[in-house]
């Protein structure tokens, strides 16, 4: 600043002023070149001019150069891009920092008369030499767009894995509990997979005895066994380390879902298409108790406490049955109707806490597509008030459904579930019009499995080509 303040004035006297380097590199000293000639009674330049000069310099727009730096220094994310996009467009309104890659962008004004779309394409290769292209997208509401607002979004920086070695469609996948790099998933063919995602990715075991489609399974509290259970009538029970079967409980009809009892993992419950749930003793492989059902029982959950299992059946009805945890005796409390349809119900899902509901909260998915979200009062033994639904596009396929609790302990209620579209949708169930937020990109078919790892950092999904990706979350603080 002192060296441009202190510069000679041109003379108003002389023939010519003096040239101007040719490619200036210092704002301050191109503001000089740039002043106009001082009058001749002013031995020094107009001040106030030089400074609005350096000002202009200075406010210039950085060049398309450093915003692909700063978008290749911010892992490449899309909502980098995004960032980078709009600087183009507004001439530099948004920001893109390490410490707010993965979040919505504040932008004071509208940039963009559609839905804000860009793709962000990735190649990942597995051992078999499979390619595939990732697209991740978002949308907003017409609102919504001309106001931005700060709020986490799961953003997604690419693939981190592909299992592809299944050739039949991939019915059901979850991670271990409490784990990150765990993940196992179950075929049409009746095999069992149980992978490692963390660098380098593999297949630890592959589990084969059932003949027919898996249609559930669940980790152990330590993840050292698998119960899974199957059209073939059977529940097996697995050892992971060995990958051997050492128990089958043979029924009289098709075993629909199945989950280890939460606080006595001796305690094994498998609702079938026999319409009953029963209580097996996981260690002897022997029934402790059953109880009946109006339709066959296709998906279930318990809770927390374990005092609390929720059932959903063939015909859209959801129960509440009481369960005690040293005897495995089973009562049903309470029936509620989770929709006007009677479609299968493929997911339920319960969760400690919720926000929105200042409670305990449970999700139902149904076959046709309709999507319920209850609130659970635990006082009055689980009787479900429902809160929001949403409907989707009816499914031909089983496609299940997930919730994103991370992010919903900050604002909203987020669920993630698969499409017959090929793509995985997170939808804000507390937006009642254009609840969906994000959508990924990448399978070929439809999907039908979603499911998170413990740190929520990763998310596998998988289809009915029998192909599993597991998806790589953005950081954000």
């Amino acid at each position: 600043m002192a060296a441009a303040d202190s510069a000679p004035a041109p003379s108003s006297s002389s023939p010519e002023c003096p040239a101007a380097p040719s490619m200036p590199t210092d704002p301050d000293f191109l503001s000089c070149v740039l002043q106009p000639p001082t009058p001749s009674s002013s031995s020094r330049p107009d001040a106030d001019y030089a400074a609005l000069r350096r000002l202009l310099l200075r406010r210039k727009p950085p060049s398309a150069l450093q915003h692909r730096m700063e978008w290749r220094c911010n892992g490449k994310g899309y909502v980098a891009y995004r960032n980078f996009l709009l600087r183009r467009l507004d001439g530099g309104s948004a920001h893109s920092t390490p410490s707010n890659s993965g979040r919505w962008a504040h932008s004071p004004g509208p940039a963009l008369s559609e839905a804000d779309s860009w793709s962000s394409i990735r190649d990942l290769r597995t051992n078999s030499g499979l390619s595939r292209t990732v697209s991740i997208s978002s949308k907003q509401s017409d609102t919504e767009r001309h106001v931005r607002f700060a709020e986490p979004a799961y953003s997604f920086v690419g693939m981190h894995c592909i299992f592809d070695s299944c050739k039949t469609s991939v019915t059901i996948l979850k991670f271990g509990r409490a784990s990150s790099d765990l993940l196992a998933y179950g075929a049409a063919d009746g095999s069992l997979t149980v992978c490692q995602v963390s660098e380098p990715p593999s297949v630890l075991q592959k589990l084969i005895g059932h003949s027919k489609n898996i249609t559930d399974f669940d980790f152990s509290s330590n993840n050292q066994y698998i119960a899974s259970c199957s059209l073939d009538k059977t529940v097996r029970v697995w050892e992971i380390s060995k990958g051997t079967c050492i128990r089958v409980v043979y029924g009289v009809s098709s075993q629909l879902c199945i989950c280890f009892h939460p606080v006595n993992n001796n305690l094994l419950l498998v609702g079938n298409a026999n319409k009953e749930i029963n209580a097996i003793n996981f260690s002897t492989g022997r029934g402790i108790s059953k109880l009946n059902f109006d339709d066959a029982v296709t998906a279930l959950d318990v809770g927390h406490t374990g005092q609390l299992i929720f059932a959903g059946d063939a015909q859209g009805y959801i129960y509440t049955v009481s369960v005690n945890s040293h005897t495995g005796s089973l009562s049903r409390t309470h029936k509620n109707k989770s929709s006007k349809s009677k479609s299968p119900i493929t997911t339920i899902q319960y969760r400690t806490f919720s926000l929105v509901a200042r409670c305990p909260v449970l999700i139902s998915c149904a076959q046709d597509g309709n999507l319920s979200f209850f609130s659970i009062a635990t006082d009055a033994k689980g009787y479900l008030t429902l809160i929001c639904s949403l409907k989707l596009a009816s499914r031909v396929q089983t496609i299940r459904a997930s919730f994103c609790p991370l992010l919903s302990l900050e604002k909203g209620e987020f669920i993630v579930t698969g499409s017959e579209d090929a793509n995985v949708y997170f939808y804000d169930l507390a937006r009642p019009k254009n609840s969906c937020v994000n959508k990924l990109q990448g399978h070929g078919s439809p999907v039908i499995g979603v499911a998170w790892n413990h740190g929520e950092n990763l998310l596998a999904s998988s289809d009915s080509d029998g192909t599993v990706i597991v998806w790589k979350r953005a950081k954000t603080n």
